[in-house]
């Protein structure tokens, strides 16, 4: 009798937050997700042993929880989480208020009685820390220390560890030993969390698979143009092309995984599904057997529309010698899981999703022909949103599945082995998201981000033999970690989250430390943001010629007065990535003397230490320490005068910048080659010619 066989492949994927320089994790989302999501989405099977599954993880990701379950990974939220209340600083205290609510608010906030209670207190507040500071005490930020981090534990964590069950059952007035202990206990599950899949892999329950290393858009790295197939005349920038990149993020891939689980894995899911000819030969070269992607390539790869009955089997792609089974994920169910379950009770959830694969298979069965329904999608980002992290669900799912004789789950090589293959001879370039690659590429955000990789990329081809192979080693790895998808997955305007500037900093920071490890000065349009942040700029033009003394001090009230000035709303443009250190900028001229100042942030000055300004006038670069006093040029035409002392102040000759046109200028704060901050954030500040002619007469 024909059969239904389903294939789960849950893809297990964070970006790679750290920084290779700082040895910082600027992010906390792999060790969240790693503690809610991934040991417990394998352990629920142990009650469901007929239910077999393909997990994908990264090995990026992989990474970052090896070092996290070695007590090695240091990011700013758990520093945060687990210092003594009493020893937290003001800012502390403003980084715990702000951030510390980053959680589904139903499912996860409101679960605990005393979270839902500060958090309904912050909203009181209107999410203002400087009000907050004053409203949540001691007490009160110790619980959302513990709570924030506890509504990230996994219900398998909870069923197992008597101490967890105590902290929620207590609900409130938590002491330095429960911070301490939770601490210790992440640490606990994190180390939890490899050994639960290479445990079940052995077993044969589950299948691993996975994705190049870093989790880069294989197609667009072998070469950018392709987007353009999918999409004809889609803006792009110039062609980025680097197809042995691709391999070696294949390989490393495949190698990590081997020593990390005993086996090498023959199953890929290509980062976002995406697919080329070009990508699927270089990984049946590195020794991948299948692949998977989406039914709306498929619908384009066969020029037909992607039904149950062209959806619900494997495919074998041989070409030019190269062959990869390939399956093509049902999107519409696959999304019922992802974004529409979660509203739904777990077994009107799950009666719905199975009914719907026996109404679609029917016809398939009929006809005498066994149907294998992909089911693909991400593993860890929905849970969030279920009541108990969706494990309800999950648990009726699988109980339904094993009790159904003409149903079986099987992980996607099982599945190959019993289904025949039907070949096809190329495969459309697209992703899974729409059939093309638009989220990554052709916006102007996108084409700057691919712009700024293409330098960063030839850069490091021109100097790479004139530095030490150490450095050249850590530039190579920097450019991999450009290369993943998820910076550009933040940029363009498909995309929104509070979180996008600081993976808009974090890109920059891994393009501008490839730059510092061959012993060069990053570019300094690494220093303003690629994303076009929502942040409010307070310009007031100059309103007539100053003169004042260049000495790092005001003073005078009046040397000032007329200046222009430039600042940004700092309490609602910093994200936890990001620090500012310039609070405000004046500006102006006599005619002869282009003056400016700068006002750093109050507690500035370590950070400021060594640092150096940048300055960039036109078609002029102007490069000056923050040391007291610093002069330069033999006459007037080219003299410029700067002094540091409270704050930074300088003059520079108007003629030597170009004063005939419109003066257009930026600053940007660079230390030990990165850069810190900028102003403006974007653009430039521009001083009329038509003003100083109106001032002067």
């Amino acid at each position: 009798m024909p059969k239904i066989y389903v294939s789960f492949v849950w893809h297990m994927h964070q970006p790679f937050y750290k920084d290779l320089v700082s040895n910082e994790y600027k992010l906390p989302w792999t060790r969240m997700h790693a503690l809610k999501d991934y040991y417990g989405m394998v352990k629920v099977l142990e009650d469901f042993p007929q239910v077999h599954q393909t997990f994908n993880l990264v090995p990026s990701m992989l990474v970052q929880l090896d070092e996290y379950a070695r007590g090695v990974a240091v990011d700013p939220f758990l520093r945060c989480a687990n210092k003594d209340t009493s020893s937290l600083s003001d800012g502390e205290r403003e980084f715990i208020l702000r951030y510390f609510f980053q959680a589904n608010v139903q499912r996860m906030i409101y679960r605990y009685p005393r979270y839902a209670e500060l958090y309904e207190a912050w909203m009181a507040v209107d999410e203002n820390s400087q009000r907050g500071l004053r409203t949540f005490n001691d007490a009160a930020i110790r619980d959302l220390q513990v709570l924030s981090q506890l509504a990230w534990f996994d219900e398998e964590f909870f069923a197992s560890d008597s101490d967890l069950r105590d902290l929620v059952k207590r609900e409130r007035d938590y002491s330095p030993s429960d911070q301490a202990m939770l601490g210790a206990k992440q640490l606990e599950k994190l180390g939890m969390v490899a050994q639960v899949y290479r445990d079940f892999s052995k077993t044969g329950q589950i299948e691993i698979s996975a994705t190049p290393f870093y989790h880069p858009i294989l197609p667009l790295v072998c070469d950018t143009n392709v987007a353009e197939i999918a999409h004809p005349y889609v803006p792009l920038p110039p062609r980025f092309r680097y197809p042995g990149d691709a391999k070696i993020q294949l390989e490393r891939s495949r190698d990590y995984m081997t020593r990390e689980f005993g086996r090498a894995p023959v199953g890929l899911w290509p980062s976002e599904g995406s697919v080329s000819d070009e990508a699927l030969h270089l990984a049946a070269e590195t020794g991948f057997k299948w692949f998977a992607t989406d039914n709306g390539v498929l619908a384009r790869t066969v020029n037909q529309a992607a039904t149950p009955d062209v959806t619900y089997r494997p495919y074998l792609w041989k070409q030019d010698g190269h062959e990869m089974h390939g399956l093509f994920r049902d999107h519409t169910l696959s999304d019922l899981i992802g974004f529409v379950y979660s509203r739904m009770g777990a077994r009107e959830a799950a009666d719905h999703f199975l009914n719907a694969i026996r109404a679609n298979c029917a016809p398939i069965l009929r006809a005498g022909r066994d149907a294998l329904v992909p089911i693909i999608l991400d593993g860890e980002n929905a849970w969030e949103y279920f009541e108990l992290s969706g494990r309800p669900f999950l648990k009726e799912l699988y109980a339904q599945i094993e009790q159904d004789k003409n149903m079986e789950a099987l992980t996607v090589s099982e599945a190959l082995a019993k289904v025949p293959a039907e070949k096809i001879d190329k495969i459309f370039p697209a992703s899974w998201i729409s059939a093309n690659f638009d989220i990554w590429i052709g916006a102007e955000e996108d084409n700057k981000a691919w712009e700024y990789l293409l330098r960063a990329r030839e850069t490091y081809d021109r100097v790479k033999d004139q530095v030490r192979e150490e450095d050249r080693a850590l530039a190579f790895e920097e450019l991999l970690i450009a290369e993943g998808s998820d910076w550009n997955w933040w940029y363009g305007p498909e995309h929104s989250s509070a979180n996008r500037a600081d993976f808009d900093r974090l890109y920059r920071e891994h393009l501008a430390n490839v730059y510092r490890a061959l012993s060069l000065n990053p570019p300094e349009e690494l220093s303003r943001p690629i994303l076009k942040m929502d942040v409010k700029a307070n310009h007031q033009t100059p309103r007539g010629p100053i003169q004042p003394v260049i000495d790092g001090e005001v003073s005078s009230y009046f040397e000032w007065m007329g200046a222009g000035s430039y600042s940004i709303d700092q309490r609602q443009g910093a994200m936890h990535g990001q620090k500012f250190l310039i609070q405000e900028l004046h500006y102006g001229s006599d005619g002869a003397w282009l003056y400016i100042r700068i006002d750093f942030v109050k507690g500035a000055e370590d950070t400021l230490r060594g640092a150096e300004l940048r300055l960039q006038f036109n078609s002029t670069d102007v490069t000056v320490p923050l040391n007291a006093t610093f002069e330069s040029g033999a006459h007037e035409a080219t003299h410029l005068k700067a002094a540091y002392h409270h704050l930074f102040e300088m003059r520079i000759a108007q003629r030597s910048i170009g004063a005939a046109q419109p003066v257009k200028f930026q600053v940007s704060v660079w230390k030990a080659g990165l850069p810190l901050d900028a102003l403006p954030q974007q653009g430039a500040i521009e001083l009329q010619s038509h003003e100083l002619n109106e001032w002067l007469g």
